[in-house]
């Protein structure tokens, strides 16, 4: 059936979608001649920040107010880094430093990075209170577990970000850190009274608002007292009565991606998810990352025919509509902002690199940076130093065998290198798999030298760590956990160093306190 093509155009005002590849195909530069808000970018979509800005140039060829949206944490989530890790801290990190100028100079200067490339809407910051330790997918991406200071990071980033021009979006709203589930495979249940959500889980959200936070992205998660059955992005009583209504936000509300479990699975498609959570309050629907242009158009038939047998209101579709184009109004970057670095320079193969040698970081090694973007790599060094914590000491664990071991990665973080190795100047390192690596195999291996033993969430990994404390009982040993950090502590080792996060600052501040970087360690000054 025909849709109305008023209706329609109005449909795709409402609609984050997304494309595979480095170039935009035409499909997707016609649909936002045709209305659509805009499309998201992964990691797909990136090779480096000057293809970046042109990438969003060809978008905006199409229509100047188009909103395009990337999932920048820093951190463990990164896009624009995501073939060499972040060159900033994530929150984990900049929640332990507690220096709040430091939280905003960090989201500053990743707005700048952002709005540098043509990206004006960034999906960030994560502001759930991770009260899970085994959480299984904020973890590092959360400022803390304590609710005050969660918010005050939450207030600094927010200000920080949108101080460069680029919208900032708090998530997961209404809190996501309680759940041992993934909303990506299936719907969490955080089955709590609404009294505990109101002191714990919500006054991150509360300070983003008052912050003046331009959007709030929904949890594909359920809390039955104020939920129901159905998940947040679906529920009236949390988007428009909580969000909306108690804490006034006033801005766009985006949903998370609709093609995760926790929505499409709970609606049973995903065109039927878009419908209930426009129905719900939601303004800006994010489609997901797997999508084409039969996708879109079905999505909006869908919300077409929502509008004729009483599912969905022409009012809460222009609602949102308006709120959408608003957003895209204040976001449009300026023309200097846009401008990418010129074609004809990189086909000559010019490089615009900085040079290693000018980094005062220390670890440009395998950063891109070009005339478009330049990630402030003193700033990220700074805060993941200020984030680390070093327990013990490194006096004998000199020239060490670094032993790294294999780790699984969330979906929202992809699959990003990390570790020590882009800092190590001489010293070796291996990889194992925890659950097949032996004492004997590992001291083989280390000959006479020490070992440093690298992992994330070590401890919900029984056989990492009995490996840890058999090796600490024959010889000197050091530990660097990058991932959510818990009360366990490796028996008899020299060394525990806390890093927050798995991003290319936290792996080169972990080198350098224990001095594999070829300069003087500070802990052996």
């Amino acid at each position: 059936m025909a849709i109305d093509p008023g209706l329609r155009r109005l449909a795709l005002r409402t609609l984050l979608a997304a494309f595979p590849g480095a170039t935009v195909p035409p499909w997707a530069g016609d649909l936002l001649l045709d209305g659509l808000a805009g499309h998201t970018l992964f990691g797909g979509n990136v090779v480096d920040p000057g293809q970046v800005a042109d990438l969003t140039a060809q978008l905006r060829s199409a229509r100047a107010d188009v909103l395009i949206a990337i999932d920048e944490e820093g951190g463990d989530v990164t896009r624009l880094g995501h073939r060499t890790g972040s060159a900033y801290p994530g929150n984990a990190a900049l929640g332990a430093a507690g220096n709040l100028d430091l939280t905003r100079r960090v989201y500053a200067a990743i707005g700048a990075d952002l709005a540098a490339t043509g990206i004006n809407l960034d999906l960030a910051p994560t502001v759930d209170v991770n009260t899970a330790d085994d959480n299984p997918i904020i973890g590092t991406r959360s400022f803390g577990a304590d609710p005050e200071l969660v918010a005050r990071h939450t207030a600094a980033a927010v200000t920080g970000l949108q101080s460069s021009g680029v919208a900032a979006c708090a998530k997961h709203f209404p809190g996501h850190g309680a759940t041992v589930t993934d909303s990506h495979l299936e719907l969490p249940t955080v089955d709590v009274p609404l009294s505990l959500l109101r002191s714990r889980d919500l006054p991150p959200f509360a300070a983003a608002v008052e912050a003046g936070v331009k959007s709030v992205m929904s949890a594909h998660i359920r809390v039955p007292q104020l939920t129901g059955d159905g998940p947040a992005t679906f529920s009236r009583t949390a988007l428009n009565g909580l969000l909306r209504h108690e804490l006034g936000f006033r801005g766009v509300i985006v949903t998370d991606a609709l093609e995760m479990r926790g929505a499409a699975g709970a609606a049973g498609s995903i065109p039927r998810a878009a419908v209930a959570a426009l129905a719900a309050g939601a303004d800006l629907l994010c489609i997901g990352a797997v999508v084409d242009r039969e996708l879109v158009e079905a999505i909006a038939a869908e919300i077409a025919a929502a509008t004729g047998d009483g599912r969905l209101s022409i009012g809460r579709l222009e609602d949102a509509a308006e709120r959408n184009a608003a957003l895209a109004t204040w976001s449009m970057p300026t023309t200097a902002a846009t401008a990418a670095s010129s074609p004809k320079d990189r086909r000559s193969g010019s490089d615009t690199s900085t040079p290693t040698g000018s980094d005062p970081s220390g670890f440009g090694a395998g950063v891109a940076t070009t005339e478009t973007a330049r990630p402030d790599l003193a700033l990220g060094a700074e805060a993941a130093r200020q984030g680390m914590r070093f327990e013990g000491s490194d006096d004998r664990l000199r020239n060490p065998l670094v032993v790294r071991f294999v780790a699984g990665y969330s979906i929202a973080e992809g699959k990003v290198p990390w570790g020590l190795a882009p800092h190590l100047a001489s010293t070796e390192e291996i990889e194992v798999v925890a659950a097949d690596a032996t004492v004997e195999s590992i001291t083989e291996r280390a000959g006479d030298r020490p070992i440093v033993l690298v992992g994330r969430r070590l401890h919900n990994s029984p056989a990492a760590r009995t490996l840890i404390e058999k090796l600490a009982a024959e010889r000197p040993v050091g530990v660097v956990e990058m991932g959510w950090p818990s009360a366990w502590r490796p028996a008899g080792v020299d060394a525990f160093v806390i890093t927050h996060g798995a991003s290319l600052a936290n792996s080169h501040a972990a080198a350098e306190a224990l001095g594999l970087t070829g300069r003087t360690s500070p802990r052996s000054a």
